[in-house]
């Protein structure tokens, strides 16, 4: 029977049951032993999360102002969220450890001239809690995540720019499916199948190689010979926000690859993530089947398209 490319037998059809346990009815081809280290590198929001983005809809923020109580503190419109607070914090919120809810709660309060910070506070909790708690690994991503966390040979990573509380909410989703992971600041001595790489914890974004030289020095001395990188570089992020403007894309990605590239001095792969504005429903699924094909054929050069019987 001839091969359909972009359908890989551990792929998308059995997604939703496969729990990386052992005789659930999906059968799994086996993998090669490969010759070589490898590390696969996967963006997080608007990547492996794609609600996170979608969080960001202005239907959706006008929805979580109201329920969190932001409202009425002054925070009714997408427009204002993304220029009054997001934007004009992100370089402080991305590249430390204080948090979103943090920097978000300053922000508040110094454009309400003060107000009850109690108030301010369990306001912009409950929002930022909302925007974690949606901001999962898409389940389409989960059988993938599961074999490659037992893959010999592989490493596996999660690069993003984020703020501090991503790195829980990743680890956590993770474990969730009984994936082991931890953040590339650890040093317990145990390695993980899966790092966590944010930029929060790093202090630098992606596209500055100083991100990548904290990996680099935390992988050592198993350093991978070839890299496949999987990002969307910030394209599918909602129009209101900076990180997402259509300017920045393509000077982020020349600047992360090069980053990348230069630090680690070895093949580098990369799979952009592009989605188009407003997809179709089974755009998505057909994106994150082809990007799984890309990692077989990285994984498995000489094994062909990975194929039903």
């Amino acid at each position: 029977m001839p091969c359909s490319p972009g359908l890989p037998q551990w792929g998308l059809r059995d997604a939703a049951a496969f729990e990386g346990r052992p005789g659930n009815g999906i059968e799994v081809r086996d993998m090669r032993q490969p010759e070589e280290r490898k590390l696969v590198v996967f963006d997080y929001s608007g990547t492996l999360s794609l609600e996170a983005p979608r969080f960001g809809q202005p239907d959706r923020l006008v929805r979580a102002f109201a329920e969190s109580g932001l409202s009425a503190l002054g925070v009714k419109t997408p427009d204002f969220f993304w220029d009054q607070i997001v934007n004009p914090t992100w370089i402080e919120g991305s590249t430390t450890p204080l948090g979103y809810k943090r920097v978000m709660a300053e922000r508040v309060g110094s454009l309400a001239g003060g107000g009850n910070a109690d108030e301010i506070g369990a306001a912009v909790s409950r929002f930022v809690d909302g925007y974690l708690d949606h901001s999962r690994i898409d389940p389409l991503w989960r059988g993938l995540l599961t074999r490659l966390a037992g893959f010999p040979g592989a490493s596996v990573v999660i690069a993003t720019d984020h703020y501090a509380e991503a790195t829980g909410t990743i680890i956590r989703n993770l474990r969730g499916w009984g994936i082991p992971a931890q953040t590339v600041r650890d040093e317990d001595g145990v390695r993980s199948p899966f790092l966590i790489a944010n930029s929060a914890d790093i202090g630098f974004w992606k596209e500055n190689r100083r991100f990548w030289e904290v990996l680099k020095r935390r992988i050592s001395p198993e350093k991978p010979l070839q890299i496949l990188l999987v990002d969307d570089f910030g394209y599918n992020e909602e129009l209101g926000d900076r990180y997402g403007m259509r300017t920045a894309i393509e000077a982020r990605r020349e600047k992360t690859v090069a980053a990348l590239r230069d630090v680690f001095r070895v093949e580098l792969q990369v799979i952009p993530f592009f989605l188009a504005r407003g997809a179709r429903e089974d755009e998505v699924p057909l994106r994150i089947d082809q990007a799984r094909e890309r990692i077989w054929r990285f994984l498995n050069p000489a094994a062909g398209p990975s194929c039903e019987p």
